[in-house]
């Protein structure tokens, strides 16, 4: 009789950790469906507030006031190594005939719409804007570097399904950015900021240990799952053909990596940045945009780079110098 009812209170037992288990699981999916419509949610009103001149694009704007005739734009390799007071004295022109614009990441829809915003500051002026391979490659979908005017252009449904479940850091970002863009604007902050100092330049003067390096470029994270055929492509690209429209004339840069690596050494890199500049190229040869793949600068060595894109403070003026005369020929 005992051993009857030790079998039924296991098979009692059993059957509440059954039924336990299916509420569970139950409460998990309800949860997690709730979880998904209210990202669903957030996600669209973010795409509803965007605009598309980010908080570090907005507070360099007001440098725009000098009117100047050379604006340097894009992504962090023209933010800290083009310094725009030396560019001024090397075309001959006074202080802030030159301003620096660009920030991390930047990328063209963003620099587009600030050129939209002030037509008449950029109508006489030749912009200059750098592009790295992140800025068209679907593999990098990482939150530091994703392109956040890219982002709402691709609706709900395929911001979700892009991202989730292992790059909603990307998608936070996303929100979190298209709200501090639409303050900023609101508060007008590209008109009513202060001035950066030294024109928009930032100097990186420490650089990163030698353990922080990569090995090579070719496996480098802004060439990892290479495909330059997606809607960063098209969307960026298309962005620099509309900027021939609203300034005197444009060029894009494409800005030299650090001078330890070798692409003849690396088919990979070879490859890939073949594919990326021919991108840039065509778009050039079809838009009339001028268009400078700069592989390597002559007296740039190794000990002026701060890291495997950026040069340290020793470079600047070098890159600037070269970068220059590049564009006065």
């Amino acid at each position: 009789m005992m051993r009857d009812f030790t079998l039924s209170s296991r098979k009692t037992h059993q059957r509440v950790q059954a039924v336990s288990a299916r509420w569970i699981a139950a409460a998990l999916a309800l949860t997690a469906g709730a979880w998904l419509v209210g990202l669903a949610g957030l996600l669209a009103v973010a795409n509803r507030v965007h605009d598309d001149v980010p908080v570090p694009l907005a507070v360099k704007l007001p440098l725009l006031a000098s009117h100047p005739e050379l604006v340097f734009g894009g992504e962090s390799r023209t933010a800290y190594q083009v310094d725009p007071a030396l560019a001024a004295q090397l075309i001959g022109k006074p202080r802030g005939a030159v301003v620096n614009i660009a920030y991390d990441a930047g990328e063209p829809l963003a620099l587009l719409a600030a050129m939209r915003r002030k037509r008449d500051l950029f109508q006489n002026a030749h912009v200059v804007v750098s592009v790295a391979p992140f800025l068209f490659n679907e593999g990098v979908r990482s939150a530091a570097v994703y392109p956040q005017d890219v982002l709402p252009r691709l609706g709900v449904f395929e911001q979700m399904v892009s991202f989730l479940p292992l790059r909603i850091g990307t998608l936070i970002r996303f929100v979190r950015e298209a709200f501090a863009a639409r303050l900023a604007a609101e508060q007008r902050v590209a008109d009513l900021a202060p001035q950066p100092a030294a024109l928009g330049v930032q100097i990186i003067d420490a650089g990163e240990p030698e353990d922080r390096w990569p090995a090579d470029i070719g496996s480098h994270a802004h060439y990892a799952r290479w495909n330059i055929a997606g809607p960063k492509a098209h969307f960026e690209i298309g962005a620099l053909c509309e900027m021939v429209k609203l300034a005197k004339k444009v060029t894009v840069v494409v800005p030299p990596w650090a001078p330890r690596y070798d692409r003849g050494r690396d088919s990979e890199w070879l490859k890939k940045d073949g594919q990326y500049v021919a991108l840039v190229t065509d778009a050039g040869r079809a838009c009339g945009l001028d268009v400078l793949n700069i592989a390597s600068v002559p007296g740039l060595e190794q000990a002026n780079y701060a890291d495997e894109m950026h040069v340290n403070a020793s470079g600047v003026p070098i890159y600037t110098r070269y970068l220059v005369s590049r564009l006065k020929r």
